[in-house]
Order: structure tokens, then sequence, then C-alpha cells
């Protein structure tokens, strides 16, 4: 038959468990890709006038 453990015995092993889940949690959470040299300049955002948008939209121009 099984014995039943002693609390401390019991309380350590849960607290090792613990540490090696938020170390695990932590080490996790920074391996992530390296930040580049250089962004890239390949990335451009276009502003849309909403009053040209909706005129073109209208007239069918593009």
């Amino acid at each position: 038959m099984l014995e039943r453990t002693d609390t401390p015995g019991r309380l350590t092993r849960g607290l090792a468990a613990a540490l090696i889940a938020v170390t695990a949690l932590v080490l996790a959470a920074n391996a992530g890709p390296t930040r580049g040299a250089e962004p890239s300049r390949t990335q451009h955002t276009t502003h849309v006038d909403p009053d040209t948008a909706s005129s073109a939209a209208r007239t069918g121009v593009r």
C-alpha cells in the first residue's frame, strides 16, 4: 500500500515545480527574434484623403 508523504516534502516539491514553471515562462517570453540592423525601407504608408476617395468613387476614377 502507498504511504502518504510528509507535508514538508510535498511543499518542497510544489515550490520546486512552481519555480521551474516560472523560469520556463520567463525564458519563453524572452526567446523572441532578435532585432535587425535597420528597419526595412520597403514599407510605406499611404494616406488616403477621405474627400478625394469618395469623389473618385462617385465618378468612377481610380
